[in-house]
C-alpha cells in the first residue's frame, strides 16, 4: 500500500506538519492557495506583534536569530522567522503555491466498512484513500489528487468570518459609513489600509487580539483629532508586554506543574482531583493577588473596563492579551476610546449602544468578532456524514482526539482546532505526535476510547474556557505529558524536582521528542 501524504496549508501547523513528516521519510505535498507561506501572518496590520513573549513562541530546535531583541516581535519578523525555519529544512519544495483545496472526499471503503481506522488503529491500515479536488491560480480546471493519509492545517482565524445579524433596518443597511470584518481590513497592503483609516471615526466591534491590533493601529494614524473606539461585550484581561507581579513572570505563577495542579483535568486520577481541591483557596489567593497589581497597574478601572472573570479563567481560554508598549497610553491621551455594551444596533450616523439615546458616531465600522472556524472545516468535507462528523453540536468543540484525530474519520488529522496561549508551541508538539504516528509507533486506541477522553477535555474546556471555545490554555503541560507518553517519551522534562514542578516549560524541554 502507498503511503502518500497531503496536507492543505502552508501555514505555521502546515509548515511543522511537513517538516516532521519529511523526517519519517515521507515526501508530503503541501496545498497552498497564496503564494507563500506564512498564513495569516501574511495578513496583518503594520502594528501588529506578537501576544505572547517571543521565547514561548519558537520552533524547538530554531531558536529566534540574536538580531531579534523585543519580547514581542513584529509581524514582519516573524514573517521573516518563518520563512527562514522553511528554508533551514528545505519546505518548500513540497508546497504547491496559489493551490487551493475546493473539497476532500474518502473513497474506496463504505461507511459500514469504516472502523477505527481499519480496524488496527493504524495510520495506513484502512483501505481508502483521499482524493482532493485543487484548482490551481491560471487554471480553470479542477484536478484531483490522492493521498493515503490527509492533514488539514487550514486554521481557524481566517476564510469565514463571524458578522452578528441584525433585523432589517437596523443593521449595516441603516448607516451611512463602511462596515467591514476584520479580515478584509487585513487582506488589504498595509499602504492601503492606512489610507482607508486614515482621517476616519472607526469603531471597532470585539476585544480580541485583531480587535486591538486595529484600535492600535488607528490610534497611531488619527489620534486624537479622530480616536478609534472599541465596542466591548465582554471585557478582557489586556496585559501590558512587561507585566512582572512583584517582580515574577506571569508564567512563574500559572504557567507550571505546580500551577496545574490546581485545576481539574481531563482523564485525572483521584490525587490530581484532590489536590485541585484542596489547592483551590491557593489558586483563588493568588488570583486575586495578580488581578489586584493588574488593576494598579492598568488605567482600566478609570474607564469601567474592570473585567468580570478572574485572571485564570481568562488565562484558561486564551483570553487574555499581551498588548503593544504604548497601547495604554493610547487610551490615556484619548486616541482610544474603550465603551463597554452587550448589544447595539446601527442608525445613519454609527451606532446605538445598550440604553443609550445618543449615537455613537463612526464613518468606518469594524467587525473583529472572530471567525466560524467549525463552518469552515466542515465545509471541506464532500460527505454529508463526515461534515456531521467533524462538525459535532453548534455549541460544543470541535471532536478530536488528542485535539487531532476524529474517532470515526479515518486518515485524517486536523491541526490548529484547539487554541492555547503559545499556538506554535501546541501545534509543534502535535505535528511531532502526528509523525510517530504514521510511522506506526504506536496506534489509536478503540472509538469508544478516544470518544470517552474527548468528552473529556469538552468538560474541561465548558468548565474553564465556556461558549464552546476550544482552549487548552490552562494545562498545557498535562496536554504534553499526555502526548510523550503515546510517542514513548518520558514527560517529565526538567533536571530536577524543584525545577519539574515551579519552572515554567517551553519549545526547548520537548527538543528530542
Amino acid at each position: 500500500m502507498e503511503k502518500r501524504v497531503a496536507i492543505v496549508g502552508a501555514g505555521v501547523s502546515g509548515l511543522l506538519a511537513c517538516k516532521y513528516a519529511a523526517a519519517k521519510g515521507f515526501s508530503p505535498v503541501v496545498f497552498e492557495e497564496q503564494e507563500k507561506i506564512g498564513g495569516l501572518w501574511n495578513h496583518t496590520l503594520e502594528s501588529t506583534t506578537l501576544q505572547v513573549p517571543k521565547q514561548f513562541y519558537q520552533f524547538s530546535d530554531f531558536p529566534w536569530p540574536s538580531s531579534v531583541q523585543e519580547l514581542l516581535p513584529h509581524n514582519t519578523q516573524l514573517a521573516a522567522y518563518i520563512q527562514s525555519y522553511a528554508q533551514e529544512f528545505q519546505l518548500l519544495k513540497f508546497v504547491k503555491f496559489k493551490s487551493k483545496v475546493i473539497n476532500v472526499d474518502y473513497v474506496g471503503e463504505s461507511e459500514e466498512e469504516i472502523n477505527c481506522w481499519g480496524g488496527d488503529g493504524t495510520a495506513f491500515g484502512s483501505k481508502g484513500k483521499w482524493i482532493l479536488r485543487v484548482s490551481h491560480a491560471g487554471d480553470d480546471s479542477i484536478k484531483e489528487y490522492e493521498a493515503e493519509f490527509l492533514v488539514l492545517c487550514i486554521g481557524k482565524f481566517s476564510g469565514l468570518p463571524n458578522i452578528p445579524e441584525f433585523v432589517p433596518g437596523y443593521g449595516s443597511d441603516a448607516f451611512s459609513g463602511k462596515v467591514m470584518h476584520s479580515m478584509d481590513l487585513g487582506n488589504m497592503e498595509n499602504a492601503a489600509a492606512a489610507q482607508f483609516i486614515k482621517g476616519k471615526r472607526v469603531v471597532v466591534i470585539g476585544s480580541g487580539k485583531s480587535a486591538v491590533d486595529i484600535a492600535y493601529e488607528c490610534a497611531n494614524l488619527n489620534g486624537r483629532d479622530h480616536p478609534c473606539t472599541m465596542v466591548q461585550r465582554r471585557i478582557h484581561w489586556m496585559i501590558p508586554h512587561d507585566a512582572q507581579p512583584w517582580g515574577l513572570s506571569l508564567s512563574l505563577l500559572f504557567f507550571t506543574r505546580f500551577a496545574e495542579l490546581m485545576l481539574h483535568k481531563p482523564g485525572q486520577g483521584y490525587l490530581f482531583a484532590a489536590a485541585a481541591i484542596l489547592l483551590n483557596p491557593l489558586r483563588w489567593v493568588v488570583n486575586k493577588l495578580v488581578e489586584i497589581y493588574l488593576k494598579w497597574r492598568l488605567p482600566i478601572k478609570k474607564y469601567d473596563m474592570v473585567p468580570t472573570e478572574n485572571f485564570v479563567g481568562q488565562a484558561s481560554s486564551c483570553q487574555i492579551h499581551f498588548l503593544q508598549p504604548n497601547f495604554y497610553d493610547r487610551v490615556e491621551d484619548g486616541s482610544i476610546l474603550m465603551r463597554k455594551s452587550k448589544n447595539f444596533t446601527f442608525c445613519k450616523e454609527g451606532l446605538i449602544l445598550d440604553g443609550e439615546a445618543v449615537p455613537l458616531q463612526a464613518e468606518v465600522v469594524i467587525f473583529a468578532t472572530g471567525y466560524k472556524g467549525k463552518e469552515k472545516l466542515k465545509n471541506m468535507f464532500a460527505s454529508p456524514t463526515f461534515q456531521n462528523y467533524i462538525f459535532g453540536s453548534p455549541d460544543s468543540i470541535v471532536p478530536l482526539y488528542r485535539q487531532m484525530i476524529h474517532p470515526r474519520i479515518p486518515q485524517l488529522a486536523a491541526i490548529g482546532y484547539t487554541e492555547s496561549l503559545s499556538c506554535l508551541f501546541t501545534f509543534e508538539m502535535r505535528c511531532k505526535w502526528l509523525s510517530h504516528f504514521l510511522d506506526g509507533e504506536f496506534g489509536l486506541p478503540s472509538i469508544g476510547e478516544m470518544e470517552k477522553e474527548i468528552e473529556g477535555w469538552k468538560k474541561y474546556m465548558k468548565r474553564y474556557a465556556g461558549n464552546g471555545r476550544s482552549c487548552i490554555g490552562g494545562v498545557p503541560i498535562w496536554y504534553n505529558d499526555q502526548i510523550c507518553r503515546d510517542i514513548g517519551s518520558t514527560p517529565k522534562r526538567k533536571k530536577c524536582f524543584f525545577s519539574e514542578l515551579f519552572q515554567p516549560y517551553g519549545p526547548a524541554d520537548y527538543l528530542h521528542l
